[in-house]
């Protein structure tokens, strides 16, 4: 078992398949990316197995596949059944932009997929554009869709607020709850290597920060009632427009700490192991791949360095990557 010097349990393992996305979303990648990581760089499917085998082995029951964008890896389908098959990992999901989701959501669910969370910030096909910088708003709702129909359920919508964009939107976005039984997630904007200017057509650094107690003020006319967390359900805080089969969570590093229960520990697509998202601590672990170590012994280092909570309050933000390249 994994425990981290603060006694939590650690039983959750997202792994970043790949930095490389289809799109540029604004508040995770620059517009000017520069080098995709070499594809040399990224750990192959026998090194993702290994890894999540000696997981699964001190009690990792849960892996969430991340990017960059996931389903652009032409790999994944294998993964997905690999990882799947192993003793002890009892959920597998997957964190995409659903562009490419409409035909890939029933091989995913033969695979062994369990659940999908889908990145939506807008319901404005100009603003999905905007944001995006490449996206087809009709392509990710359509890939929303094709996962319900395939019982990647339950699906959970990812918006991050933006001040000045969607804002706004909230109401709508929420309720979508009402029409399907999806869980709608509202993001606080995190200083992840995204504080540069996103261009003319979107929000300056000084507008875009919207805490959750803001959010809940958008949302009063809703009448949202406190319900209670569902499995999976991570950090979210999680309400009910009464009558609505779906949800409205609030996801809020910020304006309420959420460190106290965190399980997770990631695994980027070059093989550093990161404890903390919001913190640039990594640990290597292409060397014991390639030499046959121990694999379990840098999962415990990795953990036993865990902190008790990020310091974004005190502005010590990470810089060493963006949130393309962790796996968010």
């Amino acid at each position: 078992m994994l425990i981290d010097p603060f006694g939590r349990s650690i039983t959750y393992l997202r792994i970043s398949l790949t930095d490389r996305c289809n799109l540029r979303c604004a508040y995770c990648m620059p517009l000017s990316v520069g080098q995709w990581l070499p594809r040399e760089d990224l750990l192959t499917a026998d090194e993702i197995i290994r890894v999540a085998e000696a997981a699964a082995s001190l009690g990792v029951s849960k892996i969430r596949f991340t990017g960059g964008e996931p389903l652009v890896r032409p790999d994944i389908l294998e993964i997905v059944t690999r990882i799947a098959k192993i003793d002890g990992i009892q959920d597998v999901s997957l964190t995409t932009n659903a562009m490419l989701l409409e035909n890939m959501a029933q091989p995913l669910a033969d695979a062994g997929l369990k659940r999908i969370n889908i990145s939506l910030d807008t319901l404005n096909a100009e603003k999905f554009q905007r944001i995006t910088r490449f996206g087809d708003f009709s392509r990710t709702w359509n890939g929303i869709l094709a996962a319900e129909k395939a019982g990647l359920m339950p699906i959970k919508l990812n918006t991050v607020v933006v001040g000045g964009f969607n804002a706004d939107e909230l109401p709508a976005l929420a309720n979508l709850t009402l029409e399907h039984p999806w869980h709608v997630r509202f993001i606080e904007l995190m200083p992840v290597g995204n504080q540069q200017d996103w261009g003319d057509d979107l929000p300056s650094g000084a507008e875009r920060y919207v805490s959750v107690q803001k959010m809940h003020a958008y949302l009063a006319q809703l009448n949202l009632e406190p319900t209670e967390t569902f499995p999976g359900n991570g950090p979210a805080r999680t309400f009910r427009i009464p009558g609505a089969p779906g949800t409205v969570g609030f996801i809020s590093p910020l304006g309420e700490h959420f460190c106290e229960s965190c399980n997770r520990l990631r695994l980027t697509a070059d093989g550093r192991l990161r404890a903390c998202l919001l913190m640039d601590r990594e640990i290597s672990i292409r060397e014991v791949l390639l030499n046959g170590g121990d694999l379990k012994a840098l999962l415990q280092q990795a953990v036993d360095q865990k902190p008790q909570g990020h310091e974004l309050d005190l502005h010590h933000y990470p810089e060493a990557r963006r949130m393309s390249q962790i796996g968010g």
